[in-house]
């Protein structure tokens, strides 16, 4: 399985996560996320995910985006991230990632968001 097809079921682990949901319930913004090639539009509605693309959408506006290459994502899905893959600010300092857009609702919601792309986690290797 790519990360990008791990990534493709965020909507599911989402769903079953009432505790996350709980917590991003103040949450509600359109955010992109780029899992090496492949973008991810995120509609964030007081929580869940109201709108959940894949892919390249002309003129697709996001307060802000999250880029990282495949291998970033691989090791930052591990179920025990190794120092330096475990964070999505230790994975720019690394320089395997960069985020770029208006940052508030990022920082507002900022452990909601970890929690949120460190989802694929709970996904075995091999699903």
């Amino acid at each position: 399985m790519t990360p990008a097809d791990r990534f493709a079921r965020l909507p599911d682990l989402l769903a079953d996560d009432t505790d996350l949901q709980r917590r991003g319930r103040w949450v509600t913004v359109d955010c992109r996320v780029d899992i090496g090639d492949q973008p991810f539009f995120l509609g964030l509605e007081n929580g869940a995910l109201a709108a959940f693309e894949r892919g390249m959408r002309l003129m697709r506006s996001s307060a802000f985006t999250i880029r990282a290459d495949d291998e970033a994502w691989t090791q930052h899905w591990q179920a025990m991230p190794a120092p330096g893959w475990h964070d999505l600010f230790a994975l720019t300092k690394r320089g395997v990632a960069s985020m770029e857009g208006d940052f508030r609702p990022l920082l507002q919601n900022l452990q909601f968001f970890k929690d949120l792309l460190a989802l694929p986690r709970r996904l075995s290797s091999e699903s």
